[in-house]
């Protein structure tokens, strides 16, 4: 990964895909997620997938079945991303060959999803669990897994967030909102990159 950001475009349309997705990828954010109650969301699965091959992961959020991911799966997604920890969903992502990030905001749903594969953990929602609960988790979890923090995280904390024993972070509404242009979203993601701790 370029950069330890993965962009949650919801409400993106297809028709705005490529070139929302060219201007993240031009600005060092390569791991783009869809959730899926965005319009359409497979098509701007596809149409990324496709398009970008080799630059970037494209995937979906807001998974929650095996069959989500089996659709995504056929979509050409490589990255599935939950709100919440489900084994099932977890082991079918893997069996797949696609990366796995499930919700988790506490210490059994971290390893009940570290048990059943999981690539990392999304901490969600990041704001409410606090830096004290990713601290106390980090104390536990084994090193080579990596949490993304997710919810209420952004330019004024990435540094807290790392200190706390967050590796990346999922950012939403503060990187695109439905209807931005390409324009918008590459201004706000050269900033979001530009206040990473170097």
């Amino acid at each position: 990964m370029t950069q330890p950001i993965i962009a949650i475009l919801r409400g993106l349309t297809p028709a705005d895909a490529l070139d929302v997705g060219q201007a993240l990828i031009d600005s060092g954010i390569d791991r783009i997620e869809v959730p899926l109650n965005s319009p359409d969301p497979l098509e701007s699965i596809r149409l990324m997938s496709t398009s970008f091959a080799g630059q970037a992961i494209i995937g979906a959020g807001t998974v929650l079945t095996v069959e989500d991911v089996a659709r995504v799966a056929d979509a050409g997604g490589r990255m599935i991303v939950s709100p919440n920890t489900n084994p099932e969903v977890i082991r079918e992502t893997r069996r797949r060959g696609l990366e796995s990030y499930p919700g988790v905001f506490t210490a059994t749903e971290c390893f009940a999803a570290i048990q059943a594969g999981a690539t990392g953990l999304k901490l969600f929602p990041a704001d409410q669990a606090g830096l004290g609960t990713l601290r106390a988790l980090r104390a536990v979890l084994p090193k080579d897994i990596s949490v993304y923090a997710v919810g209420g995280v952004g330019p004024s904390n990435f540094a807290d967030w790392f200190a706390a024993g967050a590796q990346g972070f999922g950012i939403g509404s503060s990187l695109y909102k439905p209807g931005d242009s390409a324009e918008v979203v590459a201004k706000r993601a050269r900033e979001m990159v530009a206040a990473l701790p170097a």
